[in-house]
């Protein structure tokens, strides 16, 4: 695949959009509904994934990946209807807005406030607005988990799940994972760069990011939601999913931390190659149903 930098916004989302073909057969089972939430600045398509109707169920609100820049709904179809099945929760999809068009705060103030409305809702939805998660995958991972941060204190909120999440513009002299696998291993350390640079609106090294943009940054975590955290040993973020692991730990929040020695950044949307993509579903299906003591 040619580099981001060289194909483009555009050219970047017809790509990533076509590598659906990876992810395998759609899972059945589950019934869908969209519907539409009240976000930052206007309405927000929401995807909703019941695996049994007329079941009240815990809600997970789940963010896509694709670097803040790509990625849609569409794409995360088939992740977010195995992750429904095996968890035996209501996942609502959100659309938030993108950047560049919309930069950094723009989707989070949309992940933040579409959490709140389906946590609000969710009773109209088949769900339990009383155990509510938030999760993503990679760029998707850091909005939940900054959503989180925003959402602290709210006692419907019980779990944030954080797959592979890039936490902080890339620094290879903090987390060498960068030097080891950023370049030829899918994700490169040019197209994060890149993905930040649209994000931030600006270059992500010209100063220290905002704490709610990268939250491997931030002064303090204590209160927020307890943390499952999934990294893929070949993945140049792995580094930074495991010092935010270990951050956490300091402060106090509950976390577990789960690596997958051998894969690459990206593999929940992999399952139609991959049998390690069916072993990351069930662990959020596990933790998703993790109750701390």
């Amino acid at each position: 695949m040619r580099p981001y930098t060289e194909i483009g916004v555009f050219g970047a989302r017809h790509a990533v959009e076509a590598s659906r073909w990876m992810q395998g057969a759609k899972p059945g089972g589950v019934s869908t509904r969209e519907v539409l939430a009240d976000g930052g600045d206007g309405p927000l398509p929401v995807r909703v994934y019941h695996p049994e109707p007329g079941t009240e169920l815990p809600l997970t609100v789940w963010l896509h990946g694709g670097g803040w820049v790509t990625g849609s709904v569409a794409l995360a179809d088939r992740p977010c209807r195995a992750i429904a099945a095996a968890s035996r929760t209501v996942v609502a999809s959100v659309e938030y807005r993108r950047a560049p068009e919309t930069p950094f705060p723009g989707p989070l103030d949309d992940a933040v406030a579409a959490t709140r409305w389906l946590a609000t809702h969710a009773h109209t939805l088949g769900a339990d607005g009383s155990r509510v998660a938030v999760g993503g995958d990679s760029a998707g991972a850091t909005l939940a988990t900054a959503a989180a941060r925003r959402l602290r204190g709210a006692r419907w909120l019980r779990r944030q799940v954080l797959v592979y999440p890039p936490l902080t513009p890339p620094d290879p002299d903090a987390h060498p994972s960068w030097k080891e696998f950023g370049a030829g291993h899918l994700l490169t350390r040019e197209d994060m760069t890149w993905f930040w640079h649209h994000y931030l609106g600006g270059d992500p090294h010209a100063a220290t990011p905002p704490p709610d943009a990268a939250p491997l940054t931030a002064p303090g975590h204590a209160g927020v939601a307890p943390v499952s955290i999934a990294v893929a040993g070949c993945d140049p973020l792995r580094d930074e999913g495991v010092a935010y692991a270990v951050r956490l730990g300091e402060t106090r929040v509950p976390v577990s931390l789960r690596e997958w020695p051998d894969m690459i950044h990206g593999f929940l949307g992999m399952g139609g190659e991959l049998a390690a993509t069916a072993e990351l579903v069930a662990w959020i299906a596990d933790e998703l149903s993790r109750e701390e003591t």
